[in-house]
């Protein structure tokens, strides 16, 4: 008796997913934004090389109406593109949206500029952005290091302004802002202990934990600050830069020379570190094990991973990774250390490392944004643009809520963080 057997359904029966609009929409309400508030009569200045490239670009002076208006162009092929590809339910790469946001950025940046003397410096503009996004990139690689092993590190506020308070100090005593940096990493380590303490041993629950260690260490700096630092002002806290480094030819390259490969020493560190962890955390032994803690603990404890180590180590690793990008807001900027100096980047790091989906590389992309939209408010507020400074102000934080909320989707984070594992 020959098995009963159902035949399978045609192509057009078979359930498809539901098609996203998500990204087609907002394509075309930014282009419409675009086409409706951008278009200014009068001339726009670039200037896209510095004095030393190998070859000196001459400044672009566009011409606003016309210069617009190919981009609002560029914008609604690039939005058709979108929804053709949503109604076919196809995936669209990373270039779609990296080349509309190009787009919709210079249309931004030809309005402010049209009809003014003023110069808009893209190369000023890129460095700025890769420079204010160095704790960011820190911050985030942290959050990706700790929350892949179960651990929610809600204290890289805390950490970084650890960092940046115990960098400023130790470069103080030491004249040097290499000393400085070397002993950030210990200010955040040691919020990192006290973060794996409570709650991998003691089961805390990990948010709560995190946002006591910021109070408690905003609350602590800021008290040395007023105290100690204060008063041994000349000693304890005073401005220890770190100079530029220039790498030979690569430096003189034109826009992307002097943004990239005329830094800091610790803009070089994040370059390694970017890496060396994007290798680490998916192509070796510790981040497969690292990976199984986050995701299953009890299938990870079976095949003799201990669960407890790698969640302290893990945590301990990543305030120190914080710890270091706190350096940056003192040697690493040449200042000398204010209360809150901070100032909430700990919290952007933990949005990066979300966006990025807890992905080293992802993280360093969404922080990269982050930083550029700082350094576009301190763009803007330099060349006068005539736009409110609170707008300006609020600017960095709604992208982060943009970003978070409606851009993100569906990410699904490591499934064991935030549960304690009890044996």
């Amino acid at each position: 008796m020959s098995a009963v057997t159902t035949p399978e359904p045609r192509a057009e029966e078979r359930t498809l997913p539901p098609v996203r609009w998500r990204w087609p929409v907002t394509y075309a309400l930014l282009a419409l934004l675009a086409l409706l508030a951008f278009p200014r009569s009068g001339q726009t200045i670039f200037r896209i090389s510095r004095a030393g490239d190998f070859f000196e670009i001459p400044d672009a002076v566009l011409p606003a109406m016309a210069t617009n208006v190919v981009l609002v162009v560029v914008m609604v092929v690039l939005t058709a593109v979108a929804t053709w590809a949503a109604v076919r339910r196809a995936p669209v790469g990373w270039w779609l949206p990296a080349i509309f946001g190009v787009a919709f950025v210079l249309a931004f940046l030809t309005w402010v500029g049209a009809g003014r003397t003023t110069i808009i410096p893209l190369t000023t503009l890129l460095g700025g952005a890769l420079a204010l996004s160095v704790p960011l990139v820190f911050g985030a690689l942290a959050g990706v290091v700790c929350e892949r092993s179960g651990v929610i590190n809600i204290a890289i506020e805390g950490q970084l302004l650890s960092g940046a308070f115990l960098a400023a100090a130790v470069g103080s005593l030491t004249t040097s802002a290499y000393l400085g940096m070397i002993a950030a990493p210990v200010a955040g380590a040691l919020v990192g202990a006290l973060l794996a303490f409570f709650a991998v041993r003691y089961w805390v629950d990990q948010i709560i934990v995190g946002v006591v260690l910021n109070v408690l260490v905003l609350g602590l700096t800021s008290f040395l600050f007023s105290t100690v630092m204060t008063e041994n002002a000349e000693a304890l806290n005073t401005r220890q830069s770190m100079p530029e480094i220039a790498i030979p030819g690569l430096a003189s390259i034109p826009v992307i020379g002097p943004v990239l490969f005329r830094q800091t020493v610790l803009v070089y560190v994040m370059y390694v570190a970017v890496i060396v962890l994007q290798v680490l955390v998916f192509r070796s032994r510790w981040g497969l094990r690292t990976r199984a803690v986050g995701e299953h603990p009890k299938a990870a404890d079976t095949v003799g991973i201990n669960v407890g180590r790698t969640r302290v180590v893990n945590t301990i690793v990543g305030g120190a990774i914080a710890g270091l990008g706190g350096a940056f807001f003192t040697v690493g900027s040449g200042l000398a250390f204010g209360t809150n100096m901070s100032a909430g980047q700990g919290y952007i790091a933990l949005a990066a490392m979300i966006l990025g989906r807890w992905r080293p590389k992802g993280a360093v992309a969404a922080a990269l944004l982050f930083g550029f939209s700082k350094s576009l408010v301190n763009m803007l507020s330099g060349i006068g643009a005539g736009i409110s400074s609170d707008l300006l102000l609020m600017l960095p934080y709604a992208v982060t809520i943009l970003a978070v909320a409606g851009f993100v989707g569906r990410v699904r984070p490591p499934a064991a963080e935030n549960v304690p594992y009890i044996k």
